[in-house]
């Protein structure tokens, strides 16, 4: 029969989300049987693998298939835009941010999408489905549902915090540091394919009458052909786009970067 024997941890700042709160923000003690791998053994606690990014085990670096020992020591750490450890990371960054968002953050989706990032979405994606395009495709997988993040499968993923869509926008631009990379309507809200401009008598077939009465200036996605024009909706939408800039703009000490429409 396999003895209990004790290990201790210290999760650092956000990754404090996912234990409980008497295990916070300090070094406690874990005790558990056999020599299971520091990844299971993280996870057991609560903190989904996506949400770590450096691990070191009495000083050192160690990686997700380290086989837990007794007496070991444990500090894990979320991604920081700084690290003041010499270390190597459990996982290279992507070289682009690209996403696939899970079935309950579609409001989100639209919104990264009219601020112009590479986000997949469709409502009847499964968790199997959304872990192996992730690692297929190489795309941050964002989600409310820690346990779809605890899949082998998912190497790279982000657990959603915020309840409201324009402050999960904000946490996932924070997390990413996207901000400097908006591009306003440069992909499609319905399937996020890209949009370029398009003449207005190739496409007047298809047009309202009072939309082509209206209106001379339109833009098409190359994927879905979904028709865009500016119409009642576009000051609303620039207004919201300028107000994410503004948020830019106080994190950068006033300088404020505006992209335009």
């Amino acid at each position: 029969m396999n003895k209990l024997y004790s290990v201790s941890f210290r999760f650092y700042a956000s990754l404090n989300d996912f234990i409980s709160y008497q295990k916070r923000q300090k070094r406690f003690t874990h005790w558990l049987k056999g020599n299971p791998s520091i990844k299971d053994t993280i996870e057991a606690i609560g903190v989904p693998h996506p949400e770590v990014e450096l691990i070191l085990s009495n000083g050192n670096m160690i990686d997700f298939s380290y086989g837990v020992k007794e007496g070991d020591d444990f500090s894990v750490y979320p991604h920081f835009s700084s690290l003041e450890v010499n270390h190597k990371l459990l996982r290279n960054s992507l070289l682009e941010n690209r996403f696939v968002l899970d079935i309950h953050l579609g409001k989100l989706a639209t919104q990264m999408r009219l601020l112009g990032f590479d986000v997949l979405y469709e409502n009847n994606y499964d968790d199997e489905e959304l872990a192996e395009i992730s690692h297929q495709q190489k795309r941050y997988l964002l989600t409310r549902d820690i346990a779809l993040l605890k899949r082998s499968r998912v190497i790279y993923g982000y657990w959603i915090r915020g309840k409201n869509t324009e402050a999960q926008l904000i946490e996932v631009l924070n997390r990413f540091d996207l901000f400097s990379d908006i591009s306003p309507f440069k992909r499609c809200l319905r399937c996020n394919g890209l949009i370029t401009s398009v003449e207005k008598q190739l496409i007047q077939e298809q047009l309202e009458p009072l939309t082509k009465e209206h209106y001379h200036e339109f833009y098409q996605c190359t994927k879905c052909a979904q028709i865009y024009w500016k119409g009642s909706h576009y000051p609303k939408l620039k207004t919201f786009i300028q107000k994410i800039n503004l948020i830019f703009s106080d994190r950068t000490q006033g300088v404020l970067l505006f992209n335009g429409c």
